[in-house]
């Protein structure tokens, strides 16, 4: 592992524990050159995941892309950055045991959407806004609108039961 401050490759590992429900090896390093220390972490893929753009392009499947769209949602909302972590990782794992080398970015959008929709309603709908490229306010309160009666209908449902 080549240090992020000198460049040197003379590193080495002070410390390995597991992190993130045990997906997720977190290592701490020292530099043998100038003495930093860093941290690193170590998750397992599966697969090479390319994701299909909405206008054909193809691009390789980039975690922290996926991760900034998601902190975004949750700005200013009462999570962790871990927790934000195991739900992005839980998203890749539903995305990698889907089984294709390709995914359409849609889908990705599709399974952030479900996510968030059970974790925070802010964020749902902040992520909703960019997904559905709302226009103006009005887009906000329909979105609202039609997916407070469809929660209320589940509930009603899951009531009956």
């Amino acid at each position: 592992m080549r240090c992020p401050f000198c460049g040197s490759e003379d590193t080495a590992v002070r410390d390995s524990r597991p992190a993130e429900d045990n997906t997720v090896v977190r290592r701490r390093r020292s530099c043998g050159n100038c003495g930093a220390r860093f941290t690193t972490f170590e998750r397992v893929q599966l697969r090479e995941i390319t994701v299909v753009k909405r206008d054909g392009k193809r691009t390789p499947f980039v975690r922290e892309k996926l991760l900034r769209s998601v902190m975004i949602a949750l700005r200013k909302r009462p999570f962790e950055s871990e927790q934000i972590d195991q739900l992005v990782s839980g998203i890749i794992r539903q995305i990698e045991s889907a089984g294709e080398s390709e995914v359409d970015s849609a889908e990705i959008g599709g399974h952030v959407m479900e996510a968030l929709a059970e974790l925070d309603p802010v964020a749902y709908v902040r992520y909703a806004s960019v997904y559905r490229d709302f226009k103006d306010a009005n887009d906000f309160a329909h979105f609202i609108e039609h997916h407070s009666l469809e929660a209320r209908n589940n509930s009603t449902i899951s009531d009956d039961e």
